[in-house]
């Protein structure tokens, strides 16, 4: 697998841009939106280093709907989700399926 370069970068933090308010994706829906379906980890690694103001980061999550790092800080990603709307028990986000954002499908 190649490395995640500059313009894979710019794709996963466009996808996760899209991210509507009150939704979450995992970090393998955003690596799908942006090109590189199996590439997950290297948009948690994106993620992890992402240091850009006013992208909502905070709305990726693990597939399972676990909260993930969010860099150490799981009570402020907690408390941005809360404030849109999405509700969280321990860790996990609740009715993760209907909060998950699903990219739409382009048409042929």
């Amino acid at each position: 697998m190649r490395p995640a370069g500059p313009e894979f970068a710019f794709r996963v933090l466009t996808a996760v841009c899209r991210i509507p308010p009150g939704k979450v994706a995992t970090y393998g829906d955003v690596a799908a939106a942006a090109g590189r379906p199996r590439a997950w980890r290297a948009v948690g690694n994106i993620m992890r280093d992402c240091r850009t103001p006013g992208i909502p980061c905070h709305r990726v999550v693990a597939a399972s709907g676990q909260l993930g790092g969010y860099g150490g800080n799981v009570g402020m990603k907690r408390a941005l989700l809360h404030a849109e709307g999405v509700l969280i028990s321990g860790t996990r986000i609740r009715d993760f399926t209907a909060r998950r954002w699903r990219r739409p499908r382009r048409r042929r």
